[in-house]
């Protein structure tokens, strides 16, 4: 009785770790593809490193032609357009 309740416990943790390391290596995915990598490049690293490369993702710098840089770009200039709307003439 007291070996099938160490195997269930061990299993729970490991039902747990696999979620942990599925979400990992789609975290890792989905932020590589936004950063403008591709999905491959961070499903390889989700799932080999696990959590270290969703980390590794966040420290990663964006290529120019990537959504987030888009994104950061067209943000800016919207800033730019309200702070000339926003000037008082002279």
């Amino acid at each position: 009785m007291t070996a099938s309740l160490i195997v269930a416990a061990i299993g729970s943790k490991a039902f747990w770790l696999l979620y942990l390391w599925l979400a990992s290596a789609w975290a890792a995915s989905s932020l590589s593809d936004r950063k403008g990598y591709g999905e491959k490049v961070g499903l390889g690293t989700g799932l080999v490193l696990s959590v270290i490369g969703v980390l590794i993702w966040l420290v990663i710098p964006a290529k120019s032609t990537s959504i987030a840089s888009q994104r950061k770009l067209r943000k800016e200039h919207e800033e730019a357009a309200e702070a000339e709307a926003a000037a008082p003439q002279a």
